[in-house]
């Protein structure tokens, strides 16, 4: 049977980076965007549940698809068919 490779392995993939380098990338963009200088912006990531203080990128991803379906663009997520 063959593996399906879940987000994070293909995003990894495609840029030729392990799959923990890619989860510290969107680490990364998450903290920035919760300290982003313009208030909507922040605010919108500051919307994303979380267990802790920041979300991890499972939870961003989570919420990042829920949000997809909900606002009727789940024809977006056709690309990535494990999510």
């Amino acid at each position: 049977m063959e593996k399906h490779e879940n987000f994070f392995e293909r995003l990894a993939r495609e840029r030729n980076i392990s799959v923990e380098e890619m989860k510290q990338i969107i680490s990364v963009r998450i903290e920035q965007g919760l300290r982003d200088p313009d208030p909507e912006k922040r605010k919108s990531w500051e919307a994303i549940p979380c267990e802790g203080d920041v979300p991890t990128p499972e939870e961003w991803l989570k919420y990042a698809v829920e949000k997809l379906e909900a606002d009727g663009r789940d024809d977006l997520l056709r690309w990535y068919p494990n999510l």
